[in-house]
């Protein structure tokens, strides 16, 4: 995936009612490393990956990058929020060129079920909206991840299509910026 473009990285962390999304740092490994490891977290993003293999490649500081955000709950990860560029090979896009941006999130069981993805999915989006003004967003998701289906409706995508990648039903929505999240 490429960056988002000339955004500043990282930004001031972003905070809202409940949660900071952050830079990661060297404490947030081991939550890293549980969020590839969980079969219940990895069910829809190709399996899990075994937890000796990732203790030797996740790197110090894992996901720093510009466009990841670490989800915060009082001084603890509890998931992730990444925006980044569709890849042009992809199915699925809403410009001739490709390339949008797309949004993408993963959190630890013990988050689920509380309104922390649409809240942390929420600031990611209207810190892009403020900014890359007027710039779409995309989301890709299993259609037989009914969490992630509800989520997002809740941010406010619509569905552009499905199709079939990674030998699943997947759909396909935007969301088109400025649009008031959660």
């Amino acid at each position: 995936m490429t960056g988002l473009g000339p955004v500043a990285w990282p930004p001031a962390p972003l905070r809202t009612t409940r949660l900071v999304l952050r830079e990661s740092e060297a404490r947030d490994r081991a939550a890293f490393i549980e969020l590839f490891s969980l079969p219940e977290v990895r069910t829809y993003l190709g399996g899990p990956r075994p937890r000796e293999e990732l203790e030797r490649a996740v790197p110090e500081v894992p996901g720093r990058r510009p466009g990841l955000f670490v989800v915060d709950l009082d001084g603890a990860m509890i998931g992730m929020v990444a925006l980044d560029r569709r890849e042009a090979e992809r199915p699925g896009h809403v410009h001739p060129d490709a390339g949008e941006a797309e949004l993408g999130y993963t959190f630890l069981p013990q988050a689920w079920g509380r309104g922390y993805a649409v809240e942390a999915c929420a600031a990611a989006l209207d810190w892009l909206a403020g900014i890359l003004p007027g710039e779409p967003v995309v989301l890709c998701t299993q259609t037989a991840n009914d969490r992630s289906m509800r989520l997002a409706a809740k941010l406010g995508f619509t569905e552009v299509e499905r199709f079939e990648e990674y030998g699943a039903e997947q759909w396909f929505g935007v969301r088109p910026s400025g649009k008031p999240s959660g």
